[in-house]
């Protein structure tokens, strides 16, 4: 189906961990502390529920390096399911990824990017509105997200080399930026003030409720309704944590994978997760996490009610004044650019190891003469840009959130699966502290999972709704007698 060519592994353990943090670090570090505080109210709980993502996030890196390096193929996740639970399952996976999970994420990242850029280039923004055709609206901020996404989905339809470069370059600079801000921010930017807030109430615990800009309510947590909250507010942390696995989808490109990759998951999701404590203990030191929303300035307004929930510029803007609208603007432009390479990147993959098992369209599993899937690389390309000017990916989102995390937790679970259907086989790296780490991170999704079944039942089911329209699709290609087969060699 390769008419010949393999995938080239050129991808080495810097360029695997450049994957791993730069499809990590995109803008959600900047944006999701404002909803975590107004979730669960002080600053102690806003470190939790970072802390709690990060830990789950570790631990389920430390977990799939076990499958990676028993499978080091393209496709990845997609490949432990299969090989774990049957094609089914795999294909529900593969089919939520390309319709919502990747492609959406890829659209949302991308529209991130273009509002930044409006930042800088006032006219390019949302509220410049080009066509409105009813169903899509094009305006000048979503022509900007699509030419983002066509520009990266070219340059990796070039080869491997061009998008392992540019995703080298724009990580390693939105790491620096990162570190400088938060180096800065624990530097020079603590507010006597905002301490003295924080400190006071670091372990207050309320759920502030807002509807129209306006706080409708404040409802104090403990026992139960503390951990329920908790749970909620993890879909924030748990996003701006996740993408991590797309290390595994382009295993087939990687020199030594069952080494490579279970140490790029280790140290780029470490190197993340310090990241990212960090940047909240440099805001909760120069902003208190308690405000207003009709406050006049940003330090009145706090971290719950940073404009448009822009927590990062807010603490810019308490270090540079004026200028750091601008500044943060730059800074996320690089960080979410970066971001969308690796997901681009990555998620052809899955496709590809999909259609070698003819699962999808067979185009899509045959690489170009750059030894890339570039077939995969546009259908997945245009489907995220009718995606941006649909204007629906944000809520597809939050509908899959659930669906996430289960097959996460099938994933994990997999290698409990294995190491009994399959004991013999070559296992150069085994699980952290298995069995009892990877159960406890089944444990911790399974107990997430569950809150958000019960908190909000309005995303979860919507979710479950778009994986099981997968069964259907299945099925069709089933019919067709398009009945999977293992993939040979390193592809």
């Amino acid at each position: 189906m390769t008419e010949g060519r393999e995938f080239k592994r050129e991808l080495k353990l810097l360029d695997a961990a450049m994957i791993v943090m730069g499809s990590m670090i995109g803008s959600g570090i900047f944006i999701v502390s404002a909803d975590i505080t107004r979730t669960l109210g002080g600053p102690g709980w806003l470190l939790v529920s970072w802390l709690i993502a990060g830990l789950i996030t570790v631990i389920g890196a430390l977990s799939y390096g076990e499958l990676a390096s028993m499978m080091p193929r393209a496709g990845g996740q997609y490949v432990y399911l299969r090989e774990a639970y049957g094609p089914l399952i795999a294909f529900l996976y593969g089919w939520t990824m390309f319709l919502v999970i990747q492609t959406g994420t890829i659209a949302a990242v991308a529209v991130a990017f273009a509002k930044f850029t409006a930042v800088l280039i006032p006219a390019l923004g949302e509220n410049v509105v080009l066509l409105d055709a009813g169903l899509f609206k094009v305006t000048a901020a979503r022509v900007v997200a699509i030419a983002s996404i066509l520009c990266l989905t070219w340059v990796n339809s070039r080869g491997l080399h061009g998008g392992k470069i540019v995703q080298n370059v724009f990580t390693i600079a939105k790491t620096v930026a990162l570190l400088g801000l938060i180096g800065l921010g624990l530097a020079l930017g603590r507010n006597a003030q905002a301490i003295a807030a924080n400190l006071a109430g670091f372990w207050h615990a309320a759920w502030t409720h807002v509807s129209d800009g306006a706080i409708t309510s404040v409802e104090p947590l403990a026992g139960l309704a503390l951990l329920g909250a908790i749970g909620v507010s993890l879909v924030g942390s748990l996003f701006a944590c996740d993408a991590w696995n797309n290390i595994t989808f382009t295993a087939g490109e990687v020199v030594e994978p069952r080494r490579t990759i279970p140490w790029s998951l280790f140290l780029g999701t470490g190197a993340v997760v310090g990241l990212y404590l960090l940047a909240n203990v440099a805001y909760i030191l120069m902003l208190p996490a308690q405000g207003a929303p009709g406050a006049p300035d940003v330090f009145g307004r706090g971290i719950q009610f940073a404009a448009s929930d822009r927590v990062g510029v807010a603490a810019a803007t308490m270090l540079f004044g004026a200028p750091a609208a601008v500044i943060m603007a730059g800074l996320i432009m690089v960080s979410t650019f970066g971001c969308n390479n690796g997901l681009i990147l990555a998620g052809a993959r899955v496709y590809y190891a999909m259609a070698q098992d003819r699962l999808f369209f067979r185009k899509v599993g045959v690489l170009n003469d750059r030894a890339v899937p570039g077939v995969g690389l546009v259908v997945q390309g245009v489907w995220a840009s009718l995606l941006c000017l649909s204007g629906t990916y944000s809520n597809l989102l939050d509908y899959v959130v659930f669906a996430v995390l289960i097959f996460y937790i099938l994933t994990v679970w997999g290698i409990f699966v294995l190491r009994r259907t399959r004991p013999g086989d070559e296992r150069p790296y085994r699980a952290f502290g298995y069995p009892v780490v990877p159960l406890l991170y089944v444990l911790a999704a399974a107990a997430i999972a569950l809150d958000l079944l019960v908190m909000k039942p309005q995303y979860t089911w919507p979710g479950l709704g778009i994986v099981l329209l997968g069964l259907p699709a299945y099925l069709v290609w089933a019919r067709r007698g398009r009945k999977p087969q293992p993939p040979a060699g390193n592809t």
